[in-house]
């Protein structure tokens, strides 16, 4: 059994938080670049330009890559022979948001009551999902995310009898719907299978993994890949402004399901898509 304090995890969410919100991942400044190469419309790539002159700014200066800083999710590996110390586990987690939003001076977007709509002032509570596992080690990989991107989500409960092709309409039907107001290029995290709340988590769990790597299931490469290629006929382009460089990176994740159902979720994520990992 290895301890671990509640302090550790405090300060490395607040690390992770500034991290995910000043830097722009690599994997995704790196698509950025190639978009910029391949992108043939002339206004879009004068746009490509200028995000990939943000992220640099943004990581130069301590900057917010985007002034819509998010909602923050939080995704917790916890091995089971894992014992936190010295306080509360989730009220270290809320601490850490905080401290981070505080001290980076970070847009505080969150409201109390979705009806009553008061700001906490502290932009938590934040989401947090754990998952226990194997080892005697914490990962933590948090996920603010901006809500233009986050409106444009989409779920539907499908036939099990439903074709590729028909998955396919729906994920490029919901980025079309979104359009120019979720910022594309894009980030999609798909989620199959599982039940209507797994298959949401799946799709939004999707965004925290690099869009350069490739998926270890053959299936859902091929499916990635044809969904990415359907969504670059779009002719959304970088901000809604035309082109050919929609989405820069599709993530498939899936779970068993019932033999009556197929739960599929999208989630639509911005050009700013954040994420930062830390193992203690």
């Amino acid at each position: 059994m290895r301890n671990i304090h509640v302090k550790k995890i405090k300060n490395a969410v607040r690390e992770l938080c500034l991290e995910a919100n000043f830097n722009l991942r690599k994997d995704i400044l790196a698509a950025l670049k190639k978009a910029l190469r391949q992108e043939k419309n002339k206004r879009s790539k004068r746009i490509l330009i200028m995000l990939v002159e943000n992220a640099v700014i943004a990581k130069k200066e301590r900057r917010a890559i985007c002034q819509d800083t998010g909602a923050v999710s939080v995704y917790i590996s916890m091995g089971q022979g894992v014992r936190v110390t010295g306080g509360d586990f989730e009220k270290a987690i809320q601490e850490g948001v905080r401290e981070a939003y505080r001290s980076g001076h970070l847009r505080k977007s969150i409201v109390a009551s979705p009806i009553k709509r008061k700001n906490t002032g502290t932009n938590t509570p934040a989401v947090i999902h754990t998952e226990i596992v194997k080892g005697e080690k914490i990962k933590i990989t948090v996920l603010p995310k901006g809500f233009g991107s986050e409106n444009k989500s989409s779920i539907k409960m499908m036939k099990p009898t439903d074709s590729e092709k028909e998955i396919i309409s729906f994920v490029t039907e919901t980025a079309k719907v979104a359009g120019a107001d979720a910022c594309p290029p894009y980030i999609i995290g798909v989620g199959l299978g599982g039940t209507f709340d797994k298959a949401a988590w799946l799709s939004k769990m999707a965004l925290t993994i690099r869009i350069d790597r490739k998926n270890p299931r053959p299936h859902l490469r091929k499916l990635e890949e044809k969904i990415l290629k359907k969504m670059n006929t779009l002719n959304i382009g970088p901000m809604g402004l035309g082109g050919k460089m929609t989405c820069l990176g599709i993530n498939a994740l899936e779970y068993p399901t019932h033999i009556a159902g197929l739960p599929v979720a999208v989630n639509i994520s911005c050009h700013a898509t954040r994420s930062a990992s830390k193992i203690l």
